[in-house]
């Protein structure tokens, strides 16, 4: 058992804040993306990345409309550093593209750091160093001042190397790592401090990025401390407010959401979630929150499959099936009353009108999914389920009747298998159950059955009636009772047109003292459906295929 948690954990201290503004407010654009993928996330992986793979993984982010991307430390990995030179002297850096590059608060580090960045046309030098009190004590052993003097020192030397290079637009990031535990105060302090260093100005605004380099409080919390950097920093005209949020708690997504709303202008964050630990936040999932809610993310996942494809290939990390907007399994429904709501969502959508369909919260085909498995059968399916496929494979949806019927034969085949049943499958279980029974009645054309070897013919006023459907069909179980022993009953009858053009009949039919069964015929001429619905019915009610009367 759990010890006593009080003993030995504290909980995280709210922020000071009167009068926040965030919780009245809503995203209304998309933040400025930083991709660090190839950085962030590369230095999670088991395996990193080699050349060959941050070339692709880089390629497809540009592809994706990524404008700001961290490429790598070169100074601290002789791999990163030659796909920086890579990059820079094959001219793969489009001129919208600006790549970002990490380095720690050391001179040899730094004077490697824009070696390796000789030549580029644009560039962000990265400076990091943790500054919460946990870090000051057991892992630096530093003063606040000491903290403080390193991260001006730092930023004092790329300063200087920036200086030395005016062919090159260079931005400076400067981040406070840990500030999530750190006091907000003295964050403030070292950030104006490198600030005042660096002398940012509207026209060519620093970067000061704010990492829960740890997750450690609500999300609210965390909006409330970037609602306090965004009303306190100095130079704030002069900056750009970037967070980035890990997921220790599971909620990076909502403190990422929240920070905009709080005053953050960027995000840095992952594919898919990738990251130490449990990850950096998702930047897929922040995206496509804001297209689901009306506003364009300024990043294309229109192809969202063949992006998890490149991603697994270069993380050797496979995305869980249940991943908001792209695992394998978020737009499948097994739920009966899933698929029956969803059924009609897509019964009822118009082409061009604002996307209601329930359990989709985005359109599958936006992200480049088919609606081919958006509805899937198991055990625990219902009617909805594989009505929904027979339409797809059939060209019909049945009647209520005919699916309450037909779902009671999936629901067999699913529990005896307990597996899925695919739609292929459904469709040659629906065409065993209607069009293949054996029984006494054969259709010979339109207006003939054969009874057991002896042609009955229907009514030629009955024929002649071809508008009459119904009749026609009644006529056709007039004249079987005639041919037999027990009264053939019509008890209900429907009509619909199938995709191909076609028509599908369905009728009840009730054989003497024999429960009411379905039958259901499809064909291009009317005439012809109907009579195939009727012969189905009646076979499938279980009659002998000796005539009774004729026997005796």
């Amino acid at each position: 058992m759990l010890r006593n948690p009080a003993e030995k954990y504290r909980p995280f201290p709210t922020v000071r804040l009167t009068g926040r503004k965030w919780p009245s407010r809503t995203i209304e654009r998309a933040p400025i993306w930083m991709s660090t993928d190839l950085r962030d996330g590369n230095q999670s992986l088991i395996e990193p990345m080699s050349i060959e793979q941050k070339t692709e993984f880089f390629e497809m982010l540009v592809q994706i409309g990524f404008k700001e991307i961290e490429v790598g430390f070169p100074s601290a990995s002789q791999t990163d550093f030659d796909f920086v030179r890579k990059l820079i002297d094959e001219k793969r850096i489009p001129d919208d593209v600006t790549i970002e590059v990490l380095v720690q608060s050391r001179e040899e580090l730094i004077a490697r750091t824009f070696e390796a960045l000789e030549g580029v046309p644009r560039a962000i030098v990265h400076l990091y160093n943790a500054i919460c009190p946990s870090f000051r004590k057991i892992v630096f052993d530093q003063s606040k001042e000491e903290v403080k003097a390193l991260a001006v020192e730092g930023t004092r030397m790329i300063r200087e190397h920036a200086d030395a290079r005016p062919q090159t637009h260079w931005t400076y990031q400067y981040s406070p790592e840990t500030f999530s535990m750190s006091e907000l105060p003295f964050a403030r302090e070292v950030c104006d401090a490198v600030a005042q260093t660096w002398r940012p100005t509207r026209d060519h605004k620093m970067i000061v990025n704010l990492p829960a380099t740890v997750e450690a409080a609500t999300p609210n919390v965390f909006a409330d401390q970037i609602e306090w950097m965004d009303r306190n920093l100095g130079y704030r005209d002069s900056i750009v407010l970037s967070v980035h949020p890990h997921n220790d708690r599971g909620t990076a997504v909502a403190a990422a959401e929240l920070a905009l709303m709080a005053g953050a202008d960027r995000v840095e964050g992952c594919l898919f979630g990738n990251g130490e630990r449990t990850g950096n936040v998702d930047i897929v999932t922040l995206a496509m929150n804001l297209y689901t809610q009306g506003v364009d993310p300024g990043l294309d996942f229109s192809d969202i499959d063949g992006v998890r494809r490149v991603v697994e290939r270069c993380n050797q990390i496979p995305v869980h099936p249940r991943h908001p907007y792209a695992g394998d399994l978020v737009y499948t429904a097994f739920s009966g009353s899933h698929q029956d709501a969803i059924r009609k969502g897509f019964a009822q959508q118009k082409t061009g009108a604002v996307w209601e369909v329930p359990y989709l919260p985005v359109d599958p085909a936006d992200v480049g999914r088919s609606y081919d498995a958006v509805i899937r059968v198991n055990s625990q399916s219902g009617k909805g389920g594989s009505t929904y496929l027979l339409e797809r494979g059939m060209g019909f949806a049945p009647p209520r009747r005919v699916q309450i019927e037909f779902s009671h034969a999936v629901q067999t085949v699913a529990d005896q298998s307990g597996e899925e049943v695919t739609g292929d499958a459904i469709c040659a279980l629906f065409a065993r159950e209607y069009f293949e029974t054996e029984g006494p009645a054969q259709r010979v054309n339109g207006s003939t059955v054969r009874w057991n070897k002896r042609e009955i013919g229907v009514p030629a006023t009955a024929a002649a009636r071809a508008d009459d459907h119904e009749a026609h069909a009644k006529a056709v179980a007039q004249e079987m009772s005639a041919a037999a022993t027990q009264p053939v009953e019509i008890t209900s009858f429907e009509t619909v047109r199938t995709t191909d053009g076609r028509t599908a009949v369905f009728v009840g039919c009730r054989v003497g003292e024999q429960p009411m069964r379905h039958g259901v015929g499809v064909a291009e001429d009317e005439m012809t459906a109907v009579v195939d619905a009727v012969v189905s019915g009646v076979n499938r009610s279980g009659w002998p295929t000796v005539d009774r009367r004729v026997a005796a």
